[in-house]
């Protein structure tokens, strides 16, 4: 006994600290801290951060950030973005009796060659006919596809996490049935171009 303790203590002080930075698209922020004893075990590790604590904006906390470990240097571990979600909580507390929710899934590929899943949903004041959920379902896929084409990847990105997509879907089906609520539930890159380009600009909210 007194020896397997010795060992993971000794296993444990092998290990150093990595500081793990969020992609050059928001600024490089630091998300936290990871210990390790060989940094090539450290690629690929998924980092969960709420998209408040990068921004420093609690009104952003709903909103779950997805970072991959892509690189190490020195004490630094270095993340891309491969996808977002809104909490469970805040899904719920959107939901209301005698309302309609319709959801969307659909694979869209931006300018540069990101190939995203991109899963949006709408919450209206009343429960309205499936004519109607149709029209919308459609509004969504169609804006998201437009924008996805017009925009690189980390412009798309912007848009998504900041709320812009969201808003330009809210005001389109607007025109058809009257929306409570337009979020994009959940977003997944499905695939990267063989050269990306993700580390350019910064998000800022």
């Amino acid at each position: 006994m007194a020896r397997r303790r010795t060992r993971g203590v000794d296993s444990w002080k092998l290990k150093e600290w990595y500081e793990i930075l969020a992609p050059e698209m928001f600024g490089r922020t630091k998300v936290g801290e990871t210990p390790a004893n060989d940094p090539n075990k450290l690629i690929g590790r998924v980092v969960e951060v709420t998209l408040g604590e990068i921004v420093n904006d609690f009104t952003k906390q709903n909103i779950k950030m997805f970072f991959k470990i892509y690189s190490v240097s020195g004490k630094i571990a270095y993340t891309k973005f491969i996808g977002s979600e809104i909490t469970r909580d805040y899904l719920r507390s959107l939901v209301r009796r005698r309302t309609s929710r319709i959801d969307g899934n659909i694979v869209v590929k931006t300018k540069d060659g990101y190939k995203i899943r991109v899963k949006p949903v709408c919450f209206t004041v009343k429960r309205t006919n499936s004519s109607r959920k149709s029209a919308i379902r459609k509004i969504m896929e169609d804006i998201i596809k437009m924008r996805a084409s017009e925009l690189d990847f980390i412009q798309f990105v912007q848009e998504i996490v900041l709320g812009k997509l969201s808003s330009d879907i809210y005001k389109q089906v607007k025109v058809i049935y009257p929306p409570r609520r337009v979020e994009i539930r959940k977003t997944e890159v499905e695939e990267e171009p063989a050269t990306s380009k993700t580390e350019e600009v910064s998000v800022t909210a």
